[in-house]
């Protein structure tokens, strides 16, 4: 009989810390194109593009792994409460990181806005041209980045309150250092937290 595993498996891990960066770069990015009226605008928007198709496939290669590969439980002793919010607030993250690209995506469609990669690379579009359309997809757009927002932060919050408060191998899960030796866990909760990372 194999035993559960400690750490996320390396190729997860990577991923991980690479959307982390494309996240927060992102969240910066879009909140500079709505504040400044400059050239720079052109120029944070041309890089807004390429960056969230590049989150769409980091997402979904991440997404693949997770369900390949088995995560580690969480430590025995967790509070039911603390357990369901970390499956919820996992399935909302992967939600999200699809969601925010193909809204940002079809927005730009419906605007007939091209959305390019890297010069002459072009994505077709994946919603009609139209007006309306456009309107609520840029405002569903904005209201989920800022659902992200909020998510990152609990989940930073949960990952700091792990690491400093409980101590409990869970933040040494997903990092990139050396392995820790880590509490028991419970084998139960490790079938059920398939969805979430």
């Amino acid at each position: 009989m194999t035993s559960s595993p400690t750490r996320f498996p390396l190729a997860l891990r990577l991923v991980h810390w690479l959307m982390a960066i494309c996240i927060l770069a992102m969240l910066f990015i879009g909140v500079g194109m709505v504040s400044t009226v400059s050239e720079m605008r052109t120029w944070l928007i041309d890089l807004h593009k390429p960056l969230g198709i590049l989150i769409l496939c980091l997402a979904a290669i991440r997404a693949c792994i997770r369900l390949t590969r088995p995560a580690p439980p969480l430590p025995a002793d967790l509070p039911t409460s603390q357990r369901v919010a970390a499956h919820l607030s996992h399935l909302m993250l992967y939600a999200l990181m699809f969601a925010l690209p193909l809204v940002g995506w079809a927005m730009l469609s419906a605007g007939g806005y091209p959305v390019e990669l890297f010069g002459t690379l072009v994505l077709p579009p994946i919603a009609p041209i139209d007006g309306p359309l456009f309107a609520f997809l840029r405002r569903a757009h904005t209201v989920l980045a800022m659902v992200l927002f909020v998510t990152i932060l609990a989940h930073l919050g949960a990952a700091l309150f792990h690491a400093w408060v409980r101590r409990d191998g869970v933040w040494q899960a997903m990092t990139l250092g050396r392995s820790q030796r880590r509490p028991p866990t419970s084998s139960t909760w490790a079938s059920r937290s398939a969805g979430s990372s």
